[in-house]
């Protein structure tokens, strides 16, 4: 399906991360961003590690979960998430930078699917996301 909206992915992240203080408070910066993907990357900060000093499991899904709405959106219709999951395979440390890379898996008319890997600085692998989101008639504008 094509970009309906006269917005472009670019425009619609611009409008979603300007209103989106938690992203922003996250330290989130756009890499890329096209119809159905979207690589976001970060540096871990003190305040986002747990008692073990490893960063929180809530860091590397919030990454993530920006990362897939963004490239949910990108298509041009209002797209919300309906379930998440996430499975953290290797630690992540305080100065560790975080690129989330967003790839859309399938894109139905109303449920679309995406896949969300986040890595550190050296490639290590560090979660998998799965994404599952829902498409409102509504488009960005």
């Amino acid at each position: 399906m094509e970009n309906t909206s006269p917005l472009d992915p670019a425009a619609i992240f611009h409008r979603m991360y300007d209103n989106d203080p938690f992203s922003r408070w996250m330290g989130m910066e756009l890499v890329s961003v096209g119809e159905g993907t979207c690589t976001l990357k970060m540096r871990v900060r003190a305040e986002m590690l747990n008692g073990f000093g490893v960063a929180h499991g809530g860091i590397t899904f919030s990454l993530a979960d920006s990362a897939f709405a963004f490239a949910c959106n990108s298509r041009g219709r209002h797209t919300v998430s309906i379930h998440c999951t996430v499975e953290h395979v290797a630690p992540v440390f305080e100065n560790d930078e975080l690129t989330a890379t967003a790839t859309e898996e399938n894109l139905g008319n109303q449920i679309s699917n995406y896949a969300i890997t986040v890595e550190k600085q050296d490639g290590t692998r560090v979660a998998f996301f799965r994404g599952v989101a829902y498409r409102k008639r509504e488009e960005w504008k």
